[in-house]
């Protein structure tokens, strides 16, 4: 297939891009290489998938419209991944007008590029922070997510809202996938892994946020990206079992599903330093602080729709995710 991967250089994208031209899909990269954080990190992601046949790419922002609209004119891909956001919590609070350039323009432009290049199927990145402010775990795609607790959540249960509309409109195909925290080599520098291994091995303290309580589902890079293929492959259709009176948030009659992708078994963040002191061989010197704005305390996903629908089964415990991360970071940074 021609699968267009939006945020191709980031760290999901990235990863699935490879998994998909190894498989022997063609793919059209596209990525701003913002400097949100280190884009040279992003250029050595980018590095290593341009030398591979069946590969390209394009340099744009998604809220560039015509840069946006010619990539998909010229390389008409039968089906799109939507991973290029703006990520990060705690940046939302700062800076939300980044937010909604390329959270709500951005995907108001994918939708109608793909409304109008005749795309069979969408799959975009939302979040596990949609579900905000709800304390009923695991989360499940069923409950209420009007609660968000952050702007970056809002635009997050924003995409799913303007998706499903394509979908009942235009007939569109979308899936959308509600990422838990997720971890691995190339991983993200603001992101709590990262941001330790890299203070513990320059022997400065740790920032443990709500004092190493907060639990989450931690997923293994790999494992996402096998559900995201799995999704990809799998177009949703109406919902045969979809009832306007009993509503399920979902699936619908138009062509439209939303899936929690995570791992299914939270971990407290005190085991994941434990882990990451055991892989790294030192202990980390931590400054216990309450929980940030915005954060929430834990997070558990309900796979099971997913599992039901692709066969989606997480695999890789935080022992070996960790230490493959550890490892990575050690040969990239020569730390």
């Amino acid at each position: 297939m021609r699968v267009l991967v939006t945020g191709a250089a980031g760290f999901i994208g990235s990863h699935l891009s490879h998994r998909l031209v190894e498989r022997g899909d063609e793919v059209l990269g596209f990525d701003n290489l913002n400097n949100y954080y280190d884009p040279a990190l992003k250029q050595a992601r980018l590095d290593r998938l341009l030398p591979k046949p069946g590969f390209s790419f394009v340099k744009g922002a998604l809220e560039d419209r015509g840069t946006l609209e010619r990539a998909f004119a010229n390389f008409r891909p039968q089906r799109v991944v939507n991973l290029a956001a703006q990520a990060g919590v705690r940046y939302s609070l700062e800076n939300p007008h980044a937010y909604i350039d390329s959270n709500i323009t951005g995907f108001t432009n994918v939708l109608e590029a793909c409304r109008h290049g005749g795309v069979e199927h969408l799959v975009y990145a939302s979040s596990s922070s949609v579900y905000g402010a709800n304390r009923k775990l695991p989360f499940a795609v069923e409950d209420s997510v009007d609660h968000p607790v952050s702007l970056y959540a809002a635009t997050k249960k924003a995409n799913e809202l303007m998706a499903h509309t394509y979908s009942h409109l235009f007939a569109l195909p979308t899936t959308g996938l509600r990422f838990f925290t997720v971890y691995g080599p190339w991983g993200r520098p603001d992101m709590a892994l990262f941001l330790f291994t890299r203070n513990i091995l320059e022997g400065r303290p740790i920032d443990v946020f709500n004092h190493g309580r907060h639990t989450r589902d931690f997923t293994y890079v790999d494992d996402i990206v096998e559900g995201v293929i799995r999704t990809l492959d799998r177009v949703p259709g109406p919902d045969p079992d979809y009832d306007p009176l009993l509503p399920n948030p979902g699936s619908s009659s138009a062509p439209y599903r939303v899936y929690n992708i995570g791992n299914h078994s939270p971990v407290q963040l005190m085991r994941y330093i434990e882990v990451l002191e055991d892989c790294l061989g030192r202990k980390a010197e931590k400054n216990l602080l309450p929980m940030q704005p915005g954060d929430v305390p834990d997070t558990e996903a309900d796979v099971s729709a997913l599992q039901r629908d692709t066969g989606y089964t997480p695999a890789t415990p935080i022992e070996t995710g960790v230490r493959n991360f550890v490892e990575w970071y050690r040969a990239f940074y020569g730390a």
